[in-house]
């Protein structure tokens, strides 16, 4: 094994081979200032034999910067004030040498000759303090230990402290003798106003509650075990109080209204010291001809109860004062009784309320819309009507003013009424247009849902307030109304009527057609005209000889009946109603055979002469086409489909007496 002569921590290590064992130690520590010049040895001890069987020494040098400690004279570093001192920096170690010396009194370097050494000759109590002396060498800057110098003195000049001076009567005051010496003194004696105070010896005493009778001068005398000091400045004790007696006085006689200006005087029976200045617990005021006089400019109705203070060091209130103005009534107000929706027929409840007034007796009025209605604190409604809704107002007056609450919105609710269609524009339009119906009505809640009828009672699914016909045409026309509803209801308006003209331009076109149709029936009529004649004259080559009943046509008007005219029993063609306004009917007669006519020649009806008795000797077309303008022969049609056609009813005579005519007959269609 291996054995070291310092401790650390070592670390063996063993190898083996065929031709040899060895084993290696290593020593690991942290070296030290104290290590420098030391011998460090390690012996190679064999644990069976008992004995060293090798052994290596070497010697330590360790860097490190210089270590220092003062010695003084006298030891104990505390001498009396006059007395000399001696100080020695001795270099306890350095490595590399130190080269450069300093000395330190209270961490500040000493302005002297760079020296191991340091005399004081003659000390004084300013060289009191803490002393160390640092030495450099290569490696860096040692510092040796603080050395407290104590220098040892009589008792300065006392001087007293008083904790507080002026002192308010009643507080805590507290009187400390301040005195330097060292030792610390250990007696002291108190003077007041010249005379020593007995049983004080203390450095401090306390008042716990000062009078005027502790005002005064006080000193002190300090002593140690060296002797006394001597007594210093006298100091005084200054007691105060603050104001007494303070009031504050209300300058106007008269009972004060809200608006008036206000006077007021703070006064005060003594003080010490004098007062200096005022306050008051109000804002806005202004001082008038001196600081103890307030002006208020205008009293408000709810001035709070005022107070003032005389100051000095310390401020004294006054008892609070109350103003008592006189104002009109505040926080006038409408209550509604019920407090919720409102509907029409219930009973309703208007109360007027206010929050205070100054005097407290009152009058109470009522205004609808900024009209008066009548005196009194209520307003009753037993079943109130939409009429009754509106801006009211309650008013409350005093012998001071008058106050009017804010307007309260009555709203009573209640289901649409009052529905109607306007159109415009109102007086009608013209096809190509724009129409536009609005449904307008009354309703409270509002209408929130619009729906429109035409004159079918037929829905036309349009749901706004506003119907827009763009562009607008004849079919328009017709009755319209329109439903409203909210959420107390629905009604309904009654119908009104949308007139639709033509335009020029369809006049115009239906009148070239009515042109063109009458050329076109011309034409076909001056065709038949020869027709038939040829047809005759090929019949009475072949000598047929028809035995057969003459046959005529009435074409006549539902809504208008006239007479027909008598015609011979040679006539051809028919009466055309359009050429007289006031014809409503047509009657259409065919040439009879020359069997017929004898046949016929003595009938007593003159109406069947010359009627062809046989309905299916000839076939006849006929267009019918209504009128453009304003002349129409039937009735209006119930279907828009069927405008164009005319409609007629047919009366067939035969040769015995014509037959009666069926009112009930509008429609009739003409084939052969």
């Amino acid at each position: 094994t291996s054995q070291w002569s310092l401790e650390g921590r070592v670390d063996t290590v063993t190898s083996l081979n065929v031709e040899s064992v060895s084993t290696q130690s290593r020593l690991t520590f942290k070296a030290q200032w104290i290590h420098h010049g030391k011998n460090l040895s390690c012996q190679l001890w064999d644990p069976t034999e008992q004995q060293v069987l090798s052994e290596a020494t070497v010697q330590l040098d360790v860097k490190h910067v210089p270590k220092l400690k003062v010695q003084v004279s006298p030891r104990e570093a505390t001498v009396t004030e006059g007395e000399s001192v001696t100080m020695t920096c001795q270099v306890v170690s350095s490595n590399p040498e130190h080269w450069h010396v300093w000395w330190f009194k209270d961490g500040a370097t000493l302005t002297m000759k760079e020296t191991l050494n340091l005399t004081l000759p003659t000390v004084t109590r300013q060289m009191s303090g803490k002393y160390q002396c640092e030495a450099q060498n290569d490696i860096g800057r040692g510092k040796s230990e603080v050395v407290d110098l104590q220098v040892r003195y009589a008792p300065e000049t006392s001087r007293v402290q008083i904790l507080f001076s002026p002192a308010k009567e009643g507080d805590k005051v507290q009187l400390t003798c301040l005195s330097q010496a060292n030792p610390p003194p250990t007696n002291y004696t108190w003077y007041y106003n010249g005379l020593e105070m007995p049983q004080k010896t203390n450095k401090s005493f306390e008042i716990t509650k000062v009078v005027l009778q502790d005002a005064g001068r006080y000193s002190c005398l300090a002593e140690n075990s060296l002797g006394p000091g001597q007594v210093g400045e006298e100091a005084e004790l200054v007691v105060q109080y603050p104001p007494q007696k303070v009031i504050a006085v209300i300058q106007n006689l008269a009972p004060i209204r809200e608006g008036d200006r206000v006077t007021l005087y703070c006064t005060y029976n003594s003080s010490n010291p004098g007062v200096t200045h005022y306050n008051w617990n109000i804002l806005g005021f202004r001082d008038q001809r001196q600081p103890a006089w307030l002006m208020i400019q205008k009293a408000t109705w709810n001035a709070p109860p005022i107070q003032c203070a005389a100051c000095n060091k310390w401020c004294s209130w006054s008892p609070s004062v109350n103003l008592d103005v006189h104002y009109a009534p505040k926080d006038v107000r409408v209550l509604i009784s019920p407090p919720t929706e409102i509907h029409s027929g219930h009973r309703v409840l208007l109360q007027c309320d206010f929050s205070s007034s100054r005097p407290k007796e009152v009058h109470y009025f009522w205004k609808k819309n900024g009209i008066l209605l009548k005196e009194g604190r209520e307003l009753r409604f037993e079943a109130i009507t939409p009429e009754d809704a509106g801006s009211y107002h309650c008013l409350v007056n005093n012998s001071v003013g008058q106050t009017t609450s804010p307007a309260w919105a009555l709203r009573v609710l209640y289901a649409p009424r009052g529905l109607r269609v306007s159109i415009r524009p109102k007086d009608g339009v013209v096809e190509g247009k724009t129409a536009v119906l609005s449904c307008e009505g009354d309703a409270n809640p509002p209408i929130f849902r619009y729906t429109w009828f035409d004159w079918n009672n037929q829905d036309i699914h349009h749901s706004d307030p506003t119907l827009k016909l763009d562009p607008v045409t004849v079919q328009h026309s017709g009755a319209y109304w329109c439903q409203g509803v909210n959420q107390l209801g629905s009604n309904r308006s009654p119908p009104n009527t949308l007139t639709v003209y033509y335009s020029s331009a369809t006049i115009s076109r239906r009148a070239a057609m009515g042109v063109g149709f009458f050329l076109a029936v011309l034409l076909l009529a001056i065709w038949g005209v020869k027709f038939r004649q040829t047809w005759k004259r090929i019949r009475s080559q072949q000598g047929f000889q028809e035995n057969s009943n003459g046959q005529s046509f009435f074409v006549r008007n539902i809504k208008a009946r006239r007479t027909p005219q008598a015609e011979g029993p040679h006539s051809m063609g028919c009466y055309n109603p359009v050429m007289e306004d006031t014809v409503s009917y047509a009657a259409l007669s065919f040439p009879l055979s020359e069997i017929n006519r004898q046949r016929l020649g003595g009938a007593r009806n003159p109406e069947a002469r010359g009627l062809s008795p046989n309905r299916d000797d000839t076939v006849t077309y006929s267009v019918v086409q209504r009128r453009q303008v304003g002349d129409y022969e039937n009735v209006t049609p119930q279907v828009l489909e069927d405008e164009g056609i005319h409609y007629s009813e047919l009366v067939h005579f035969g040769a015995g007496e014509r037959p009666v005519a069926q009112e009930g007959v509008e429609y009739v269609t003409l084939k052969h």
